[in-house]
């Protein structure tokens, strides 16, 4: 799990961390020839939101010759549940119920979504039911 000191990736962080999460260990150069026309950033950026990630401890380093090679140490799944978590927290009072229904009110629910929702909640209190 991320440090407490780091509550959220900003856009240019998550935008290097799918990349890294994609790739795998990667030099600032990849980095920068990976990144998508349209939301480009100078050698000098990514140079930089690498080395606040790295502080943050999403991402680490190891040296070959002059290189740094850069690689994630938290997994995109956990980075993903730290940021609902965060959410729920912070807009739902902690609040999983809350959450959800804030999402179904929106009206962008299709019942294909909704018919997956409803089986995934009864998996869960199937496999809830089965660890008493």
């Amino acid at each position: 799990m991320p440090p407490k000191k780091s509550i959220t990736l900003t856009e240019a962080e998550l935008r290097l961390m799918k990349i890294l999460w994609q790739r795998g260990e990667s030099l600032v150069g990849d980095l920068v020839a990976a990144m998508p026309p349209d939301n480009a950033l100078a050698y000098t950026s990514v140079l930089t939101t690498i080395r606040i990630l790295e502080q943050k401890g999403y991402v680490r380093h190891r040296q070959e010759g002059r290189a740094y090679l850069y690689s994630p140490c938290v997994a995109e799944h956990e980075a993903s549940q730290f940021e609902i978590r965060h959410t729920m927290q912070r807009f739902f009072g902690n609040s999983r119920e809350r959450l959800l229904l804030s999402l179904l009110g929106d009206g962008d629910v299709t019942p294909e979504e909704l018919h997956r929702l409803k089986e995934a909640i009864a998996r869960a209190s199937d496999d809830r039911t089965g660890e008493l």
